[in-house]
């Protein structure tokens, strides 16, 4: 068993606590947020994630997991250090590294024997590098003994507690056996490829992931684009596509574009970077161009339907970035909302998990939001539904009965979650990503 500190209990860092404590290690959960410090200590999640509750209820319960705003304490106990602080990005795109910098200058403060200070923050390559030159310069102990390595998260919100235990790859970079042992050590009972690099390497790694990831994604609305052009069927082309071994399934579904805390933030992180050395990234910021054109095309496809977006009842369902999270960062929905209430809009909106975070998001918004009980409701007298997160729930809904609620018929899947055809049958105008000449043709000859 292993003594953790974990620095940053957001989104990372707890699942990270909760996740080594469940593998019966000791785990002090440390951020200076006293009010969240408060609530896991009484068992209760900052945010909604599957599966999390259970782990930090059985871990308080089994002693194995506490939280705490007393970094001498954590830091001291500790064998092996996590920092999971967040790293917002500047104007110009780049990593704002100050909650890394504080908590290696804290932990230089607190150094009482050796400690492995693992990043596990998303971070620009050479970070560790700058971990280790401010624990040295603060320290008071000059004999301090530490190691930094990089072990990058590769967590997916909606599936994070699976993706810790059942990871694809774990990589831990080093630079020396001493570090290299202690994760090996930790790690030893995941059954999965574990690549040991460089620390510059595991940095770079979780950046270049993000990036591809969101490539793909911004490729395939490219992709359907064209499809809307030429008649085709995105979804088949997807298919087509993803049977290619080199290319794969996932990340190929079409729709409103990627959003969260990661895939924005890091794309532009990595392009900053790469531009501050001097190589051409032409090719990331269009890939975030096109992510972030995927708004006003679904804008578009309304004002086709209604002619005008001003004045019209519009219902958007589907607040968080993705399903199976309350996470509203960056959200498509919420930029879609923003949008039509600057078009003159009246909106309504429902969400599973994310309405409490979207009322916060929007409370500035300059126009009429209303924030329903559930879809129905949301729909009432409306003149179109927009589907903009794909809760399954969406998929299930008596469609008769929304027919009936609405005041015209009018649905725009940003998801392509939908059976067009079964939705035409109940009288509604369809509109998805990627075939939209297909499902219209259809549409014409059955009414």
């Amino acid at each position: 068993m292993a003594r953790l500190c974990v620095i940053g209990l957001g989104y990372v860092g707890l699942v990270t606590a909760s996740c080594f404590a469940s593998l019966g290690h000791s785990v002090a959960g440390l951020d200076k947020d006293q009010k969240k410090i408060d609530l896991l200590s009484r068992g209760i999640s900052t945010f909604f994630e599957p599966g999390l509750d259970e782990l930090l209820k059985n871990g308080l319960g089994k002693g194995l997991l506490s939280f705490t705003d007393d970094f001498k304490t954590a830091v001291s106990q500790a064998e092996i250090i996590f920092i999971c602080v967040g790293t917002p990005p500047h104007e110009n795109g780049m990593a704002e590294m100050s909650q890394v910098e504080e908590v290696s200058r804290c932990i230089a403060g607190n150094i009482n024997g050796y400690k492995l200070i693992v990043e596990k923050s998303t971070v620009p390559a050479g970070t560790a590098e700058r971990i280790r030159q401010t624990i040295k310069m603060a320290s008071r102990n000059a004999g301090a003994s530490f190691d930094v390595a990089s072990n990058p998260e590769f967590l997916k919100e909606g599936s994070a507690v699976s993706d810790f235990m059942y990871p694809d790859r774990i990589v831990l970079g080093t630079d020396n056996d001493r570090a290299r042992e202690k994760l090996r050590e930790l790690y030893q009972d995941f059954n999965c490829p574990v690549l040991f690099t460089d620390i510059p390497t595991a940095e770079l790694i979780k950046h270049a992931s993000n990036a591809f990831l969101a490539m793909k994604i911004s490729f395939i609305n490219l992709v359907a684009d064209i499809c809307e052009k030429v008649g085709a069927n995105i979804k088949q082309v997807a298919v087509g596509l993803g049977c290619d071994k080199r290319i794969g399934r996932e990340f190929l579904n079409a729709g409103a574009g990627y959003g969260g805390s990661c895939f924005p933030k890091d794309l532009k992180a990595f392009s900053a970077m790469a531009d501050a050395l001097g190589i051409n990234t032409a090719l990331l910021k269009e890939v975030d161009r096109i992510n972030e054109k995927r708004v006003f095309l679904i804008v578009e496809k309304i004002e086709d339907a209604l002619w005008v977006c001003k004045n019209k009842s519009i219902a958007v369902l589907g607040l968080a970035y993705k399903s199976n999270t309350d996470d509203v960062r960056e959200s498509p929905g919420i930029k879609l909302i923003k949008e039509l209430i600057h078009r003159g809009s009246i909106v309504s909106c429902y969400d599973p998990k994310a309405m409490d975070n979207a009322k916060s998001e929007l409370s500035s918004a300059k126009g009429p939001v209303t924030f329903a009980e559930n879809p129905y409701d949301a729909a009432r007298m409306t003149d179109a539904v927009v589907l903009m997160t794909e809760w399954p729930e969406f998929a299930r809904m008596d469609f008769q009965k929304l027919r009936k609620t609405m005041r015209t018929p009018v649905i725009i899947d940003a998801r392509n979650m939908l059976v067009p055809d079964e939705v035409v049958k109940y009288g509604f105008m369809y509109n998805g990503i990627g075939y939209y000449r297909h499902i219209q043709q259809k549409m014409s000859c059955g009414l």
